[in-house]
């Protein structure tokens, strides 16, 4: 197995780096890597740039609008947009559901939908959680019962990721009460304006707004906007959960934000010289950073099976990336120590030109870490992974 780049993949790195430097807005790369918020606004822009050129839905077949990459070709562009400071290519259209679309959708759904996502013009968000079915998730309790054309869902959803922005969902809900669990749940897409949709703000640790409570009262649903067959939506869940699980890995924002953790440390002090030259915390850098290549290595591994469906081994990316993810944030608020304390939400927002401390690095990195709590239980509990790989991979 040869995990080097070959030409070929040097040359399109070349042609990947050349178009971020051209097109990547310096105001909106700025954002990204001082850890500022992004608007709507931010995340349309930048959709629409890549758009613009063929590249927005790199693992989409050409017939759908892809740009006909391969695995490696892939890989190469997640890194160096991560590298680059790109705003995220949200993955819940072109990289959730829309696979999902393609996979098991019809061709009126495929001819509607996918160019929609391409451009942009649909914003999605994920009704899987709710407020007793999380990891459980076969559990669900929001219900969708037909009648007629048709289905008439109540119920709710939680953790629903940017729902405030969205114009549409795809939602699992349950058709069929009186069978084993998995076996009564249906894929249904749901345009967000319809009446009885009420969508409730989750201010979580970071004072951000990010994630929502969506409510169904009597919501009417097309039976066109089911997905597949009615009951068959946990196989659909199944395969969108292993893509998600995928680019949780994140290694390539892993390896910007090694550089930025090293530029903190290189700045605070411990008895007047860089805290980088501390011994114990030079330690604990290496590991993280020996660590991050390990991951980077299974990724390549993973990349070189070229398998477009993917396996329990998207549970070990998820799991170490995430964890990867957290240990970063953690060095960062330990090498600020004290200096972690304020929390300038005016700043993050993109209010003021600075930051009231005086640091505009450092002044983002307590929200940053609060944020990253979560990257271990989204996309489904590191516990659960682990079971997953424990009896897929392991046998046991």
């Amino acid at each position: 197995m040869d995990l080097n780049y070959s030409s070929e993949d040097l040359a399109f790195r070349d042609q990947v780096r050349a178009f971020l430097a051209a097109n990547l807005p310096a105001d909106l790369q700025q954002k990204v890597r001082k850890h500022l918020r992004l608007s709507r606004e931010d995340y349309v822009r930048w959709h629409k740039i890549v758009a613009k050129q063929g590249w927005v839905a790199p693992a989409w077949p050409v017939e759908y609008g892809g740009p006909g990459w391969n695995a490696t070709q892939r890989h190469i562009w997640e890194e160096e947009c991560a590298i680059a400071g790109t705003p995220a290519i949200l993955p819940f259209g072109i990289n959730m559901v829309a696979p999902v679309i393609m996979a098991f959708g019809n061709a009126e759904q495929k001819a509607y939908y996918l160019p929609r996502i391409l451009s942009c013009e649909d914003w999605w968000c994920q009704g899987y959680s709710e407020p007793g079915s999380g990891s459980d998730l076969a559990s669900l309790k929001t219900t969708a019962e037909r009648v007629g054309d048709h289905y008439i869902v109540n119920g709710q959803k939680t953790w629903t990721t940017l729902g405030q922005h969205a114009d549409m969902i795809f939602c699992l809900v349950r058709t069929d009460s009186t069978v084993r669990k998995q076996e009564g749940i249906s894929f249904l897409l749901i345009d967000m304006k319809t009446p009885g949709i009420t969508v409730r703000p989750i201010i979580m640790l970071d004072e951000d707004h990010e994630v929502n409570e969506v409510f169904f009262d009597n919501v009417k649903v097309p039976v066109a906007n089911l997905i597949g067959k009615e009951n068959k939506g946990w196989t659909y869940a199944k395969y969108l959960l292993g893509h998600e699980r995928t680019g949780i890995a994140a290694v390539g924002r892993s390896k910007r934000e090694l550089q930025f953790l090293k530029k903190v440390a290189l700045k605070q002090l411990k008895r007047g010289k860089p805290l980088l030259d501390d011994p114990l915390f030079a330690a604990k850098v290496a590991n993280l950073e020996i660590e991050l290549m390990a991951l980077e290595t299974t990724v390549l591994r993973t990349i070189c099976q070229e398998d477009q469906t993917p396996g329990p081994q998207a549970s070990m990316l998820k799991v170490r990336g995430s964890e990867i993810q957290q240990i970063l944030t953690e060095l960062m608020i330990e090498a600020l120590g004290p200096d972690a304390l304020p929390f300038d939400t005016r700043y993050l927002e993109g209010k003021s030109e600075h930051a009231v401390t005086g640091d505009d690095d450092n002044a983002p990195l307590a929200a940053y870490y609060f944020n990253f709590r979560k990257t271990s239980i989204y996309g489904g509990s590191n516990e659960i992974q682990k079971n997953i790989i424990t009896q897929m991979i392991l046998g046991l």
